[in-house]
């Protein structure tokens, strides 16, 4: 069934929110996909929850492929996790509740006891589990909209092997996984060596070139490589001595080799063939879905709105009709229950109002098609048809229209 835009509770606004810089804060504050509680905490109102959704879908289809397991993990969990790791005091980002238990900021502490309850031989490696939750993390400069939280929603994958070579061979599966998930998501994603901190000397982000960007990549076009600023060390690129280019970039994913770092910690092992005790080596896979769906507000937008790609797009089709006539809304109702039962999902504007206010909402809701309803296209059993990423509509008939959008 199609949705009606008078249905909707929540109101877009022409004036821009105050104090927002960005971009992808400002778009979707306005078209009220979200709301926003305080700096790095948002609302998402049913237009940007169905966006939030959707990428949270892609991610989920693509780990399961990759063979991850889903399970959900507490948000909650006490001190002497994290105490083990002895990471208690050396996360700065940290949230503390009465100095006994953590907020999860990430869930390595939780995910290798996990796991090792389940772990005893050879035969149960290798493992790979998923969940999408919301992370906190108390940000001193939470800004950039979706894009720097201090509560957001994020994917994270663990992976646990019986040798650093398998680990490796799962990796980069991992590597594919993640730029499919960015192109259906209509991103364009670049892996990018980065600093590993303790646990290596490099990891992977994925970084998505924009002039909206926080980071800065250097990109080596001799050898196509991607390097972050902060691991540059000389001016030219020390793999093929090529010159660098300079690009701002925004982070929507990241790659990690944990090596034994946790499963150390937790004195997690394996009984080879032989019943000799083994580490386990451990990889982890993080994708920030409510941050990517800022990424594509800041590189798919114009003057007008936002520019949704087809697949992660609140709605496939936006019937807008012209005027409160019979005719009018009987046809725009009409069009609307074909198109749904056809598996297209509809946002019908039949709020009264005027033609202009109409399109400008459309065009700020950023939804792939729409199809005006009006009483001269009625009478010529005509519908005008407009791509949100085309200048100019066209008219066609019902009979094209149901062709091309619900067959």
């Amino acid at each position: 069934m199609y949705t009606s835009q008078t249905s909707l509770f929540t109101k877009t606004t022409k004036e821009k929110p105050k104090g927002e810089v960005s971009l992808n804060a400002q778009l979707l504050m306005r078209a009220g996909f979200v709301d926003k509680v305080m700096a790095g905490v948002y609302s998402y109102l049913p237009l940007g929850l169905r966006v939030l959704k959707k990428i949270q879908q892609i991610v989920r289809e693509e780990m399961d492929a990759l063979g991850g397991q889903e399970i959900l993990m507490p948000a909650l969990s006490p001190k002497e996790l994290w105490e083990t790791t002895d990471r208690w005091d050396k996360i700065d980002v940290l949230f503390k509740v009465e100095d006994k238990y953590a907020l999860g900021s990430t869930h390595e502490e939780v995910v290798t006891p996990l796991v090792k309850k389940f772990v005893h031989s050879y035969k149960d490696l290798p493992v790979a589990v998923y969940q999408i939750q919301d992370k906190f993390r108390n940000e001193p400069r939470a800004k950039s909209g979706l894009m720097r939280g201090r509560e957001f929603s994020m994917k994270d994958l663990y992976s646990f092997h019986k040798t650093a070579e398998d680990f490796e061979q799962f990796y980069e599966k991992s590597i594919a996984a993640y730029h499919r998930i960015f192109e259906r998501c209509g991103l364009d994603a670049k892996l990018t060596a980065a600093d590993g901190g303790v646990f290596s000397k490099f990891s992977h982000e994925f970084q998505v070139i924009t002039p909206y960007g926080e980071d800065i990549i250097f990109h080596c076009a001799q050898c196509n490589t991607y390097t972050n600023k902060e691991i540059i060390t000389q001016d030219s690129c020390d793999k093929c001595d090529g010159e660098f280019e300079q690009h701002k970039a925004i982070e929507v994913g990241n790659i990690f080799p944990l090596k034994t770092r946790f499963t150390d910690a937790f004195n997690f092992t394996y009984a080879n063939e032989s019943g000799e005790n083994k580490e386990v080596y451990m990889g982890c896979y993080g994708i920030g879905p409510s941050r990517m769906m800022g990424a594509v507000v800041e590189v798919h937008a114009d003057d007008a709105g936002m520019v949704w790609p087809t697949e992660i797009a609140p709605y496939d089709i936006h019937v807008v009709a012209l005027g409160d006539s019979d005719s009018v809304m009987k046809k725009a109702k009409e069009v609307a229950i074909t198109l749904s039962e056809h598996g297209k999902e509809v946002l019908l504007d039949d709020r009264s109002a005027s033609a202009g206010a109409k399109f400008a909402d459309s065009d700020l809701f950023g939804i792939p098609t729409r199809i005006v309803i009006s009483e001269k296209l009625v009478a010529k059993n005509e519908v005008e048809v407009k791509q949100r990423t085309e200048k100019d509509a066209q008219n066609m008939s019902e009979a094209d229209v149901y062709s091309q959008f619900a067959m």
